[in-house]
């Protein structure tokens, strides 16, 4: 594991300092639930240049939310890069804003049938656990997909997030799943890699949207997410437009975070916009203006 013995050597240099800033993940707050930003409701501003992913805590800020989810997306090869790293941590304490975790994507298929590329897949996603420690995140999300049939991909999937898990568990951090395409998107199934994992690392990101299984097939979002709650250290609160009265379209927020609260979760729930109707910025305040409203009803 020579990745690893890099990034053991490397984060030698933390201090406790460094390592004492890790945020607790079961602390429960005041409200229901509170409220981060996730990076991907601002892709099309940072694709374009009209955002660093530098200035995303402050960007943050300036809606009044006081957390940050990352993308790994855009800052794909500053993952070993120590002192990038510490210029997002200082912003993101300047800006008093909490980094609550890592989205991973690109790193190979943890479900992947064949074994060689499976165990280089765990290899690549070790970085990324280092640098959400180093960042004070509690959690990476990671994605199980892969191929063949669906037992065998649970099984495959339960054994490549074990390991990771194993890996990440002397940085404290956790490895959640999203529901994010494909089969991973059937709440059964992957509630079914929740259980074989059996592992108190090993948890779950539902999504309120991701939920196409397959081209134009749908998995019930409110089953999938009442599914996938029990194993849930974090939540992405999907929108893509919003009717007169302010409602999500497609989600019925209040329902959705009846399920959500009901299970018993009172972490964060991270502001995901996806529309392309209004401007990043308006579906972020309109999200964050829903969260508010729906959390008064429900308290």
């Amino acid at each position: 594991m020579t990745t690893r013995r890099d990034f053991l050597a490397g984060t030698a240099a933390l201090g406790a300092g460094a390592l004492a800033s890790a945020r607790a993940s079961s602390a429960r707050p005041a409200e229901l639930f509170t409220i981060s930003l996730a990076e991907w409701s601002l892709h099309r501003a940072l694709r374009g240049g009209e955002l660093d992913h530098l200035d995303l805590a402050q960007k943050a800020r300036s809606f009044g939310i006081d957390a940050v989810e990352y993308v790994n997306q855009f800052f794909m090869e500053r993952a070993p890069d120590f002192a990038y790293l510490e210029e997002m941590k200082r912003r993101a304490e300047d800006a008093g804003v909490t980094s609550v975790l890592i989205m991973i994507d690109g790193e190979g298929d943890l479900a992947d049938a064949d074994d060689a590329r499976r165990r280089k897949a765990v290899e690549r996603h070790f970085k990324w656990a280092v640098a959400a420690r180093y960042l004070g995140c509690h959690s990476i999300r990671v994605n199980a997909a892969g191929t063949g049939e669906p037992e065998e991909q649970m099984k495959r999937a339960a054994d490549s997030l074990n390991a990771l898990a194993g890996l990440a568990e002397p940085y404290q951090v956790n490895v959640l799943v999203e529901n994010h395409g494909g089969i991973s998107s059937n709440g059964a199934w992957l509630a079914g890699v929740m259980r074989l994992a059996d592992n108190p690392r090993v948890g779950t990101l539902p999504d309120f949207g991701n939920f196409e299984v397959a081209k134009d097939q749908w998995y019930d979002r409110y089953q999938g997410v009442a599914e996938l709650m029990p194993f849930a250290k974090a939540v992405s609160a999907k929108s893509h437009a919003f009717d007169a009265a302010g409602e999500e379209t497609r989600t019925d927020y209040l329902r959705m975070l009846r399920i959500v609260v009901g299970a018993g979760y009172h972490g964060r729930l991270g502001i995901e916009f996806e529309g392309d109707g209004i401007s990043e910025d308006e579906g972020i305040k309109r999200t964050l203006e829903l969260l508010l409203r729906v959390r008064a009803k429900l308290a």
